[in-house]
Parts: structure tokens; C-alpha cells; sequence
């Protein structure tokens, strides 16, 4: 639209009055057309301000019924033919549901954190979204970057049409999925956001590792500091002998940050060079001494000094936990090793080395330190490394009411080392022995829905605890996790815990509002099975 110039001056006097105020510049007199003028003749100037805004609309009038029509642009090509199935109706309703966020107060948990769920699974399944429920799935994405590949992948051609005709979405352009068009990729590296390029590369490294570590090397002396860090932690997916010179190049690197990633990925390939050194650095802190069965013992001469060569291999010289220098350079050493070291050395499997007593090689008596910087050292390897069988070692059997925990490391990173059935009959067990005070980042490293098992356990466990007196918000961060993981079988025993709590109490509350959630999620993945 085109507005005619005669109209400038009388707008912009307008403008100047109302940015100098009333009382420094006057109102300005009438002008344009008999009518106009007439008009704003009759307006009461007895209280200026408002004047202004009269002969504001007055102009505002004048200025769009003297608009000239502009020619029209050019209609845009249709969006690309989608021939996947469109969601079954009860879905597009439930999705409809999730996006607008209301589904009974107090019955159902925080629809948004649902959403994630149903769009992986809506994705699974290889639906479109309904076209009248893109935009709104599209502004959804806009504000939670988290939801942006699937919400993409199920807007599909629809949604990438709908982004090129408004700014708002452009990010849509930049996601990564993996129906990526040929050629964009190159662009979300080049021109998307942070965020977008560490996904599209972590995406990429999956399905072509080599193309993958080839786009990073392209543009990695370009790369900030921080950026180099994230972008090299993407390559542990596929991480392979080949990935080697890249990261023994890393290990010079001027941010110590990324040299100590790019070692600690080098340790976890058992042929790499640096993993052949770290070895060679274990054989000579510690050794087998003495006969077995009876007589066995590991004895710990850690280092005494951290020289070039180590700190080039990522051990830093000073510790940054406040642990003595020897033992933070005797745990880096361990935790680097390849852990087919010890058993190939010693003949021995892991559970027999876990039960050998550790002694100071200069003394015979135990050196509990060494002892604990030893197990501590072989759980972060086992970590790095990815080996069950010292995962499974170094947590012990699975706990029991009135036995003491042998587990070694942080549980949480070793039970992500398991399958995942194992490590839900772990978890499940260690919550019947001890409750769910310590099992939220346990339950983090379990797969989701839970199995019946361990939501049995769980159920249970939040039963013990109602019983017990304790207060539900106690529980906030098991209880928010089980709104999204809890198997909704379970929903018949949290129903039965609601009707069996004191009414009005909270406890009666949460149980009743975790059953409604489950139910809502038993129906809409239901839904996405049609």
C-alpha cells in the first residue's frame, strides 16, 4: 500500500507534538481537505492531550482511506506433496490438547512436559501433523529449541513452506533432522545457531562419522574456544581409530578444556597411542605382588611428578579437586587406562582384582587411600570405556536391606554402562532396600517408560513414604519423573494409593493427579498406535 506525500507533514507535526509534549509545543492548526479541516475545527482543544490523540485518529483516518493500492506480489510455488499418513483423529485432538495446555486443572501434570513424548512417538510412527495444527506446532518449537527436530520432521513440507513466509520461524531452515535435504546441511552449519550446528553434527556423526569429523575439521581453527569443546564431545558418537589424528592433533590445542576432552576420547579407544602410554604409566604405579590366593596384593607407587608428557596427555598438574597432587595424578593415570590391561596382565577378572587388598609399594601395611583413588579410578574407566563387565564389578550385587553397598564410583554413571533391562533391576532393587531418598539420579540412567518392575518398586516406595509421614514435595524430583516415566500399568495401584490416602491431604492430591497423568498417557500413546 502507498500513502500519499501530502500527508507527511500533518503526520509528522503530529509525531513532534506528542514526542515534545502538550505544554512545549502547541497543537498544530487544521489542514487537508474541507472535511478534515472541518473535522479537526470541531475537535475540544480544552485538554490538549487528548486532543492530540483525536487529531491523531483524525489523521490516522485520512491516511488509509487516501491509501493507494500497491500491485500485488507474486503467489509463492504450493509446499511440496506430504504422502505420509496424517494422524489418526483422536491423536490430532490429544496433540491439540498438549499444544494448547489445558486438560482439567488438577488432574493431568504439566502437559508440556508430555508433549516431548508423544511428538518422539508421533515422529516413530511416521505421521504428519494435520495442517491446521503446524503453526501452532511451529510457534511451540520456537520457544522450546528442545522440540524443534520433531516438531519439524512432523510438520514436514508444510512447515518448511510456512517458515520461508514468516521470519518468525526460521529457525525451521536451520534444524537439523534426518530428512535433511541434500545441500542444507552445509547451511545449518554455516549459518544456524550454536545450538543447531551441535545438533547437526552430533545427527550427522551417527549416520557418516567420517563426514561428520571432515565437516569439523573444515571450519575448527575459525572455532571458539567453548564451541571446540562441545562440537569435539559430539564425536564420541561413532568414535573410531580413525578419528585418531584429529585428536591427537587436539591434544595441542591452546584451551585446556579441549585438550583434556580430546585426550579422555583418545583413552577410550584401547589401540590409540596415547592409550598405549597411559598403560605404560598404570604398569608402573601399580603392580601385582606376592602369591595367591593368600598372599596377593596390589601395591601403588603413583607418580611423583607430572612432566611434559602426561600433561600433554591431559593430566593436569595441579588438582582442581583439593586431592593430593600424587593421588589426582595416579586416579588420571588409571582412569585412562585400558582396562583389558589389568585382567590381560594379571590373569584375573574384575571382581577377583576388586577383592585384593592395596597396599603403598614402600610399606606393607593397607593404603586405604590408594585403595579408594584405585576403585575410583577403574569406575570412571569403565565409564569412559563402556565395559559392562566392570561396570557390573565395580557396582556389586544388587543391594539388599542390611548389607552394606560395595559399589564403587558414582552408581548413576555405571548403571548407564548396562543394558538396559539390568539396569532397571538394579535400580529396582536398590529402591526396595533403601527407598527413593538416593535413587533420583539412578532412576535418571534408566530407560524410559520404566519397566513394570521398577515402577512397581517405585509405587511402592511412594506408598512407604506417604505411610511413613514423609511430605510429597520431599519426593518433587522422583515424583516429576514419574509423570514421565512411570509405566501407566501402574495406574490401577497409584488410583488405589489415592482412594486408601487421608482426603484433602497432599499426599491424596499427588496420587490422584499422578493417576490422571497416567491414564492421559496410556491414552495418547493409544491413540498413536492406530
Amino acid at each position: 500500500m502507498t500513502v500519499p506525500t501530502m500527508s507527511a507533514d500533518s503526520w509528522e507535526e503530529l509525531q513532534t507534538t506528542a514526542l515534545l509534549g502538550t505544554d512545549r509545543r502547541p497543537l498544530p492548526p487544521p489542514s487537508g481537505t474541507p472535511a478534515l479541516v472541518a473535522a479537526a475545527e470541531a475537535v475540544d482543544r480544552t485538554d490538549a492531550a487528548t486532543a492530540l490523540l483525536e487529531l491523531a485518529a483524525l489523521e490516522t483516518v485520512r491516511r488509509r482511506a487516501g491509501a493507494r493500492a500497491a500491485e500485488a506480489a507474486c503467489l509463492p510455488d504450493p509446499a511440496d506433496t506430504d504422502t505420509r499418513p496424517e494422524l489418526p483423529e483422536a491423536a490430532a485432538r490429544r496433540l491439540a490438547v498438549l499444544v494448547g495446555g489445558r486438560a482439567g486443572v488438577g488432574t493431568v501434570a504439566n502437559l508440556g512436559e508430555l508433549l516431548p513424548q508423544w511428538l518422539t512417538t508421533a515422529r516413530e510412527r511416521g505421521y504428519r501433523a494435520p495442517a491446521a495444527l503446524v503453526p501452532v506446532l511451529l510457534d511451540t518449537a520456537r520457544g522450546r529449541s528442545e522440540l524443534r527436530g520433531d516438531v519439524v520432521a512432523l510438520a514436514g513440507p508444510l512447515g518448511r513452506w510456512l517458515a520461508a513466509q514468516n521470519p518468525d520461524w526460521r529457525f525451521v531452515s536451520r534444524t537439523a533432522v534426518e530428512t535433511t535435504a541434500a545441500g542444507s546441511g552445509d547451511r545449518i552449519w554455516h549459518e544456524g545457531l550454536f545450538a543447531e550446528r551441535v545438533t547437526h553434527l552430533t545427527r550427522l556423526r551417527r549416520s557418516d562419522p567420517a563426514a561428520a569429523l571432515e565437516l569439523l575439521r573444515s571450519t575448527w581453527a575459525t572455532e571458539r574456544a567453548e564451541d571446540r569443546l562441545l562440537f569435539l564431545d559430539a564425536l564420541q558418537d561413532g568414535l573410531s581409530p580413525d578419528d585418531e589424528p584429529f585428536l591427537e592433533a587436539a591434544l595441542t590445542d591452546r584451551s585446556k578444556n579441549v585438550r583434556a576432552t580430546a585426550a579422555e576420547l583418545l583413552s577410550t579407544l584401547p589401540r590409540s597411542a596415547l592409550a598405549a602410554r597411559m598403560a605404560e604409566r598404570a604398569r608402573a604405579a601399580v603392580r601385582l605382588d606376592g602369591s595367591l590366593p593368600d598372599g596377593g596384593r596390589l601395591a601403588v607407587t603413583p607418580p611423583t611428578e607430572c612432566d611434559a608428557a602426561m600433561q600433554r596427555d591431559g593430566v593436569p598438574p595441579k588438582s582442581p579437586t583439593g586431592r593430593g597432587e600424587r593421588a589426582w595424578w595416579f586416579g588420571e593415570i588409571v582412569a585412562a587406562a585400558p582396562l583389558n590391561l589389568w585382567t590381560d596382565d594379571t590373569g584375573l577378572t574384575p571382581e577377583q582384582l576388586l577383592r585384593l587388598p592395596v597396599t603403598d609399594s614402600a610399606s606393607t601395611e593397607g593404603a586405604a587411600d590408594w585403595a579408594d583413588d584405585l576403585r575410583e579410578g577403574w569406575a570412571r574407566a569403565a565409564v569412559r570405556q563402556r565395559d559392562a563387565d566392570w561396570a557390573r564389578a565395580l557396582l556389586g550385587p544388587a543391594p539388599r536391606p542390611g548389607r552394606p553397598d560395595r559399589t564403587a564410583g558414582a552408581p548413576a554413571k555405571l548403571l548407564s554402562v548396562l543394558p538396559p533391562a539390568e539396569r532397571a533391576v538394579w535400580t529396582a532393587a536398590f529402591i526396595q532396600a533403601h527407598g527413593l531418598g538416593e535413587a533420583f539420579q539412578l532412576l535418571g540412567a534408566c530407560a524410559t517408560p520404566w519397566t513394570p518392575p521398577l515402577s512397581t518398586a517405585v509405587v511402592a516406595a511412594l506408598e512407604r513414604a506417604a505411610r511413613t509421614g514423609a511430605y510429597p514435595w520431599s519426593h518433587s524430583g522422583v515424583l516429576g519423573m514419574t509423570e514421565r516415566a512411570l509405566a501407566p500399568e501402574t495406574a490401577p495401584a497409584v488410583e488405589a494409593l489415592a482412594a486408601g490416602a487421608a482426603p484433602d491431604t497432599a499426599w491424596a492430591d499427588t496420587f490422584t493427579r499422578l493417576a490422571g497423568t497416567l491414564r492421559f498417557r496410556a491414552a495418547m500413546l493409544a491413540e498413536l498406535e492406530v
